[in-house]
Formats: structure tokens, C-alpha cells, sequence
């Protein structure tokens, strides 16, 4: 037990003396600064994330709401970042007919 005792406070001063030379080191304080700076975007990239959650989630709602009072569904054309693309089972019959006096592609 002396032994493990002995081995952990080497481990501890040895731990130390490296932190104190990498505290001494030439350019440790503007790697500090750089890794502060990426902690800081970090935090505000994460806070804005939950944010467009939020609002997904609100904006699924809505759709909701909406198809309700209109009896129809509406189906978004926005990516949905939490779950798989919904897949239809019926897909629109596409017009065999050339097209005649429409639009021209492009």
C-alpha cells in the first residue's frame, strides 16, 4: 500500500512540474487565447442551434394547426434536421403529352 501511495505521489509531482513547464512555454498564452476564443463560438454556435430547435418545433406545430382548420396536408419543403424525410406511397402521374405552348425548360 506504501508502495501505490508512493507511485501516485510521483505520478502527481511529476503531472505538476510538466504544467508548470508548459505554463512557462513561448507561445502557450496565445494558444490559450486561441482556445478560449473556439470555446466561446462554440457556446454561441450551441445556444443558436437550440434556438432554430425551438423554432422547428413551433413551425411544426403551426403546420399542424393549419392543416387542421383547412383539412388538407401541407407537406414542407424545409429539410427536417431531427427526423428522416417523410416518403409518400402515391407519387404525381406525370404527363405523357408533349408540352404544347407552355414554358420553355431553362
Amino acid at each position: 500500500m506504501a508502495a501505490r501511495k508512493d507511485l501516485l505521489g510521483r505520478l502527481a509531482d511529476a503531472g505538476e512540474e510538466a504544467i508548470g513547464k508548459l505554463g512557462k512555454a513561448p507561445g502557450i498564452d496565445q494558444v490559450a487565447r486561441f482556445a478560449q476564443s473556439n470555446r466561446d463560438r462554440l457556446d454561441e454556435l450551441t445556444k443558436r442551434v437550440r434556438g432554430v430547435e425551438q423554432l422547428e418545433q413551433r413551425i411544426e406545430t403551426l403546420e399542424k394547426r393549419v392543416d387542421e382548420l383547412t383539412g388538407t396536408k401541407s407537406r414542407s419543403t424545409r429539410p427536417r434536421s431531427t427526423a428522416a424525410p417523410k416518403r409518400t406511397t402515391s407519387t404525381p402521374k406525370e404527363s405523357t403529352t408533349p408540352n404544347a405552348g407552355g414554358k420553355s425548360p431553362g
